[in-house]
């Protein structure tokens, strides 16, 4: 059985095709969005799993059920998560541009914290509250950064390189609450095993996707206040 190219998923129509599957509104986001990005590592953290641990029962790994219904990807080798993660991993190599160590990572982080099915929700949980504080973090220390024009590649990732690096190595941040975040994702990488590289790659690419996302307008903001 042939895979559901990339190609055929983007002529879906305007809105993300991950939006689409999710049921997500249309005017919310587009191909490639940030959204997307986050959905497909989700739906590759827990095709890899699957693989690993050789859970067979999609109830519990609810991003890879429907990725995999909805695009109708095979399984492969009688085995659940080989088809599916090789997958993911060319859909975001395809969009995103990621490479191959950016993989490996997350494979070494996976086989070195889920052991066993009773691994998987603890990690998943240390996961989630990484990328939150991460992404709160850098949006904070990079927001005047942030607004440099996307063509600008080299240089937003230079600067994001160096947030990082401080955020891994800095321990003289002025505000409490900035101090605190940082040593909490710390502790969150120390059991991840995230390297410096990863977690720049990471920030970026949700960094350069997040310059894309529409802004809301100021009629949409009074709304909001409003209820």
């Amino acid at each position: 059985m042939q895979l559901v190219s990339y190609k055929q998923l983007n002529n879906l129509d305007n809105m993300g095709f991950l939006a689409k599957i999710f049921g997500k509104k249309k005017q919310e986001t587009k191909v490639g969005g940030m959204e997307d990005y986050m959905t497909l590592i989700r739906v590759y953290f827990q095709a890899s799993l699957a693989s690993n641990l050789g859970i067979s029962n999609l109830g519990v790994l609810p991003d890879l059920r429907t990725f995999k219904t909805t695009l109708k990807v095979p399984t492969q080798n009688n085995k659940l998560g080989v088809g599916e993660k090789s997958f993911c991993k060319k859909m975001m190599k395809e969009i995103y541009k990621c490479d191959d160590d950016f993989f490996k990572e997350i494979d070494a982080t996976l086989k070195k914290n889920c052991r066993k099915l009773q691994d998987v929700q603890p990690f998943m949980y240390v996961f989630q509250g990484f990328s939150q504080d991460l992404m709160m973090l850098m949006g904070n220390l990079m927001k005047f950064k942030i607004r440099m024009p996307s063509f600008f590649k080299k240089a937003i990732y230079a600067m994001t390189e160096k947030t990082v690096d401080d955020v891994f190595h800095k321990n003289d941040y002025k505000d409490a609450g900035v101090m605190k975040t940082v040593h909490a994702v710390r502790q969150y990488n120390q059991k991840l095993g995230f390297s410096q590289k990863w977690v720049t790659d990471f920030v970026y690419q949700v960094v350069m996707l997040a310059k894309k996302e529409p802004r809301k307008k100021d009629g949409d903001n009074d709304q909001n206040a409003k209820k």
